[in-house]
Order: C-alpha cells, then structure tokens, then sequence
C-alpha cells in the first residue's frame, strides 16, 4: 500500500466547544499536570538524594517509574492544554506522529517497570532468603534495559503501520487528543486490518500482561499467610498499593484497546484517565502510603532547606563583610585625600 497522503495537518474538536467549559478544563488540567509533575520528581529526587531508598531494588524501580510517568505526561499534556485556548487546535502530520510515537513508547516501557516492579514484589516475599542474589543490580540494569527496548519496539512498530495509511479526505477528529483509534476514522482505506493489529498489539498484550500480573498477585497473597503480622501487615501494604496501580493503568488500556474501532464507542472520560489522572496517582498511591519513604522525604527536604538556608546566611556574612571592607577602604582613602589637601 502506498501512502496517498495529502493532508498536512489535523484539527481537533477538543472536549467542547462551550468557551466556559474549555476555560474550566484548562485551569484543572494544568493544575493537574502541576501536581503530577511536582509528585513525581519529589518522588525522584528523593529516592536519588537517599542511597538507603537508591540501594533497594523496589524505590529504584519506584523512582523509574515516576521519571517515565513525568515524560509521558509531558508528551501529552502540555499540548492538549495549551489548545484549550484556542478555538482552531491544529497539529501538523509530524507532530502528530512524534507526539503518538510518544505517547506509546513512555507508556510502552511503564507496562514493563510495572512488571519488573511484580517481579521484585514475589521475589521479596516469596523467596525473602535469595531476593539479594536474584534482584541484583546486573538484572535491574537488564530489566531497565528491556523496558526502553520494549516501549520503543512497540512504539516504532505502530508508527511504521500508521505511516502506511493514506490520509486524503477530511482533516477534523472528534477528539481531544491524537491517538491511533481517532487516526483509524479519517483514513481512505478499509482500516479493518489495522484495527486488528491495534488489538494484538496493544489490548491482547494489555490482557496478557495484566492476567499474569494479577496471578502473581494473588500468589504473593496466599503466600502472605506464613508471614508474622507485622511483616504481613507491611507486604500487604506494599502489595496492595501495586495491585491498585496496575488495575487503574491495565484496566484504563484493555478498555481502550482491547477491540477494534469499529465495535468501539471512543469514550474521552477513559482517555482522560489514563493520559491525566494515571500518572498523578501513581506517587500518591506507590509512596504517601509508604511510611519509610515519607520519613525519607522529610528527612532529605529538612537537609535541603537548612542546607539552602545555611548557604543563605553565609551568602549575607559575606556580602556584610565584603561591605566592611569596602567601607573602611573608601573611609581610609577619603582620610588620606583630607590630609593631602590639608
């Protein structure tokens, strides 16, 4: 198939064409992008500023996470709300590709982690006596490894399908953002075949992946029960904040993908979900219900603002003795000009 593509760019519809609701949406969503940024790099910068939290397997991949939740909430987010705006949201074909290649390959690589983070849960508790010889650092190296790998595998892939389809009639999507399902509805060809693909390469392995997820889980549990209650107690609450993570990411991305365009009703509330609020729940749910980490949090942030105001004072005793200084050489050179002229 050739690609016949004539058009060079693609509007949207956006949420509404109401301006007081796009002004409302504006104001939440960049409140909501704020957050989530702010959430994440806290949740960054101090597992990295804490090698107690760095040197554990589980606050390293934990950490990994929120990087990839940041990059892809800046793939998408900044554009979409800058475009509530305007009344025209347009976008050029490259655009539309890079931001898709994006959206997928950020996403792509967190389904991994995601899995990896599983891993490291079952291996902890299931296996507590060689969790340091399985979990070492040359197998975190090699998991991170395979999630860049496997966020840009699936990525590329779509992009290389979708630059196959010819685009030569209307240019305006009924949607707030550039997906591929949207992408599907304006093609000049039969996109039955390529909707089939999307289900085999995003919903199948969504399901795949969350099915396997959720039997580990329920492994981990069971295996719980040989456990005293204190260490029951905190691996339930560890476990449980991942459960709710991967149900809120996987079931957000079956729901989506998990069947052809032509038998789907694309629903904005669930795009919302998994592009807005997914990533904003992830700090909130993996750490502000972890103890250690929000011990660790201000611990590290306490050492920052002393650290910041001890460089402050001593900024100020410099400027004041600096000012000294100055002040007795002018005063003597003044005494001396009195005494010339004198």
């Amino acid at each position: 198939m050739h690609n016949q593509r004539f058009i060079t760019e693609f509007v949207l519809l956006g949420l509404s064409q109401n301006p007081t609701v796009q002004k409302i949406a504006f104001f939440v969503f960049l409140l909501v992008y704020i957050v989530t940024i702010g959430g994440n790099m806290l949740i960054v910068v101090t597992i990295v500023c804490s090698p107690a939290l760095l040197g554990s397997p589980m606050y390293f991949f934990l950490s990994f996470l929120s990087f990839l939740d940041v990059c892809f909430s800046s793939a998408m987010a900044p554009k979409m709300i800058v475009d509530l705006l305007y009344k025209i949201k347009n976008i050029s074909y490259k655009g539309c590709m890079i931001q898709l290649f994006s959206e997928h390959f950020f996403a792509g690589a967190e389904v991994i982690v995601l899995t990896s983070m599983a891993y490291d849960r079952y291996v902890a508790i299931c296996k507590p006596l060689h969790y340091s010889s399985i979990m070492n650092w040359r197998l975190c190296g090699i998991l991170v490894w395979v999630a860049w790998t496997g966020g840009f595998l699936h990525s590329i892939i779509r992009i290389l399908f979708t630059f196959q389809l010819p685009f030569c009639g209307p240019n305006v999507i009924d949607h707030f953002l550039w997906d591929l399902y949207p992408l599907l509805e304006l093609a000049c060809t039969n996109t039955h075949i390529f909707g089939l693909f999307v289900v085999a390469n995003s919903g199948l392995i969504c399901f795949i992946i969350f099915a396997m997820l959720l039997v580990s889980y329920g492994v981990i549990l069971l295996s719980l029960r040989t456990l005293n209650s204190e260490r029951r107690r905190k691996a339930f609450s560890t476990c449980g904040s991942h459960i709710a993570v991967v149900v809120l990411l996987f079931v957000a991305c079956i729901f989506t993908y998990a069947w052809p365009p032509s038998a789907f009703s694309f629903d904005n509330m669930v795009t919302i979900f998994y592009t807005m609020l997914t990533p904003l729940l992830n700090p909130l749910t993996y750490t502000f219900r972890n103890m250690e980490v929000k011990n660790v949090i201000r611990k590290v942030w306490k050492s920052l603002v002393v650290l910041l105001v001890k460089n402050k004072i001593i900024k100020l005793y410099e400027n004041k003795t600096m000012s000294n200084k100055l002040q007795m050489i002018l005063s003597k050179n003044i005494d001396g000009t009195l005494s010339l002229q004198w």
